[in-house]
């Protein structure tokens, strides 16, 4: 192999890429269901097919996994009403953040083996920073992103129409616009409360929101964090989602440049232009803030939070100039872990449970 060729192993089509599911790397060791023998002319049909294609592809099903679930959620809620005593027959934040939550979830599990499981800008963005994610795919991947919350906008509209319909002529009727909080046009994109005026505020919590569950995802992505299994990743994703709805969806949050401006586009098709400007321009923080704030996440992650050394010992990193390099670094800084210098003196992986897997 060409010692220029640095991830040349993410060329195979069955590899997966850079993102969630590197935690899968050293862990598919079992079927669930006996495959049957593969043809010659299916590996060539796969074989023939872009990666960057199957790949983006994976993007777009993921978002679209993660973001259908949820906006049909609030649907089922908001074009159903409340009775007099003001509660939802047909649902509630708890049902919204459970439907964001297994959305995610069932995305990362269907989808992340094929692109890596972003399904977010901000993430893509991220790895690309720190971790080594070819930035000539970063444009792919987002447009992509944007596309699959776009369909699923599409089609949640197109299912729940002649019920969005008649919410929205109510709406007109009596406020003018349907574009509000609480309208037909919020089934689709976030809009303030009418007593959220002030965009400070609307960007601090869009923005430590965001932060916190950025920080979450890539302490899933840490090999060397003990307390997150590969199969647990999608779902302690899920639930930071859905803990940031339970605590803050009621007072206006996007999470997501991909989840909302996709749905955002399909509102601005059915509900007009508004859907962009409404609240002097609201849309703004909740398109664009989610990439600085999770830029902050990982960066926090990476700065104060990070142990290398552990992910090395663990089996799950190295050193970029070999153990002469990591040799070097120990003398230097004059200590060197007893179950460390135990696994390079046997050259074998020394982790917490005894095996060679993530944990």
């Amino acid at each position: 192999m060409p010692q220029n060729d640095h991830h040349l192993e993410r060329l195979h089509t069955a590899d997966m890429e850079l993102g969630v599911t590197d935690a899968l790397q050293k862990h598919i060791t079992r079927h669930v269901v006996p495959p049957k023998p593969v043809s010659d002319r299916k590996l060539r049909f796969e074989y023939s097919r872009p990666r960057i294609l199957r790949e983006c592809m994976g993007e777009a099903t993921g978002v679209f996994f993660y973001v259908l679930p949820g906006i049909a959620s609030v649907a089922s809620f908001t074009v159903n009403g409340t009775n007099p005593l003001g509660i939802t027959f047909f649902g509630n934040l708890l049902q919204t953040g459970f439907a964001f939550a297994l959305g995610i979830a069932f995305a990362i599990i269907t989808c992340g083996p094929v692109s890596g499981g972003h399904f977010n800008p901000a993430i893509t963005i991220c790895l690309a920073i720190w971790q080594g994610f070819p930035w000539k795919k970063v444009p792919h991947y987002i447009f992509s992103q944007i596309f699959g919350a776009f369909v699923a906008g599409l089609l949640v509209v197109g299912m729940y129409w002649p019920e969005i319909r008649a919410l929205r002529d109510a709406n007109i009727a009596e406020y003018g616009t349907a574009v509000f909080n609480g309208g037909a046009a919020s089934i689709l994109c976030s809009f303030p409360n009418p007593t959220q005026t002030n965009q400070g505020f609307l960007f601090l919590q869009e923005f430590f929101v965001d932060a916190y569950i950025g920080v979450i995802i890539w302490t899933c992505l840490d090999p060397a964090n003990p307390f997150v299994s590969p199969t647990s990743v999608p779902w302690t994703i899920g639930l930071a989602y859905a803990a940031m709805v339970w605590g803050f969806a009621s007072n206006t949050i996007s999470t997501n440049l991909a989840r909302d401006l996709g749905t955002r586009i399909v509102a601005a098709i059915f509900f007009g232009g508004e859907a962009f400007i409404y609240d002097n321009g609201y849309s703004w923080i909740s398109i664009l803030v989610n990439v600085p704030a999770t830029i902050f996440a990982t960066g926090y992650y990476e700065f104060l939070m990070r142990d290398s050394l552990q992910k090395i010992a663990a089996g799950h990193g190295k050193h970029e100039e070999g153990d002469e390099g990591l040799a070097r670094h120990l003398t230097k800084v004059g200590t060197i872990e007893q179950g460390f210098s135990n696994s390079l003196r046997k050259n074998e992986p020394n982790n917490m449970n005894g095996k060679n897997e993530v944990v």
